[in-house]
């Protein structure tokens, strides 16, 4: 997939000194091109993720061991959130996808707060492995990178898009967007049924946009975190820049959780509202 930012000298830092895009380890190669430094975090936290499930589920037991017992708090839990939001007809088709984009965000999140990530790198003048004015780090949170959080939301745009369709099918997704609701006639119903057209409209562009909406939220409130941090662990010298950025960091320990519960709950919203009908709207979709 085509970069969404070109990575040229012309794009400056939005604050502080952290790019808005990911750095390529192997400029000029065509075909290792892909490999970026938020790429290298994403695979890194998909290794951990891969891990830790499998490790909680080799050996399972009835008195479950330690990695078991949290492992099954965490998906019963969300399982639970899941179907609260979806209903338990699609909580298990939905909840695997959900779920597991969940926990990978999370982690995405909470890994680019660990010492290192987005500090050392490549710098001008000081070289590798530098602490201070680093141009290319070699660590970055996938999550800070517009094309992982824009995968993401189109990965779910065409998940929603095939639960709905297999649900209520193309032309109940159409009557269920612009069809007139309230059974109304005559005159009255010919205006209720312009103005639900409209709004029909409407509901189309909004759907369109959501990818972006969803990944530029996500991918702005973790790029201003690591901002936040560069810019507070550039104050005060040594010790300063030890002090100052760390009650940032349970901030954005809080930020990264609840980015991942937003992220995760709108898409179980959208897929809730789509495959949700009135009474009336479902029987003529049937007819």
């Amino acid at each position: 997939m085509s970069s969404l930012l070109t990575q040229q000298a012309s794009f400056s830092p939005l604050l502080a000194n952290v790019h808005s895009y990911a750095s390529e380890f192997f400029k000029a190669s065509s075909t290792l091109g892909f490999l970026t430094n938020s790429v290298l975090v994403a695979l890194v936290v998909l290794s951990i993720v891969l891990w830790f499930s499998r490790k909680a589920t080799k050996n399972m037991t009835l008195v479950p061991h330690k990695a078991q017992n949290f492992f099954e708090f965490i998906v019963e839990f969300l399982y639970g959130q899941v179907e609260g939001i979806v209903g338990k007809k699609l909580a298990p088709r939905t909840f695997p996808l959900l779920g597991t984009i969940f926990i990978y965000i999370l982690v995405s999140n909470w890994f680019g707060l660990l010492p290192g990530v987005g500090t050392i790198g490549w710098g001008e003048g000081t070289g590798f492995l530098s602490v201070k004015e680093v141009h290319d780090p070699l660590l970055r949170p996938p999550t800070a990178d517009l094309n992982m959080t824009f995968g993401l939301s189109i990965s779910m745009f065409l998940v929603w898009f095939y639960i709905t369709i297999r649900e209520v099918g193309f032309w109940g997704f159409l009557v269920h967007t612009f069809g007139p609701k309230g059974g109304l006639k005559g005159l009255m119903g010919a205006v209720v049924a312009a103005v639900f057209l409209f709004v029909g409209v409407i509901e189309i562009f909004s759907i369109i946009f959501r990818p972006v909406t969803l990944s530029f939220r996500l991918f702005g409130n973790v790029l201003a975190g690591e901002n936040v941090l560069h810019t507070m662990g550039d104050m005060g010298g040594f010790i300063g820049s030890i002090l100052a950025p760390f009650p940032f960091y349970f901030m954005e320990l809080l930020v990264g959780l609840l980015q991942a519960i937003v992220f995760t709950l709108l898409c179980a919203v959208y897929i809730q509202l789509s495959t949700t009908h009135d009474d009336h709207g479902h029987e003529e979709a049937h007819h």
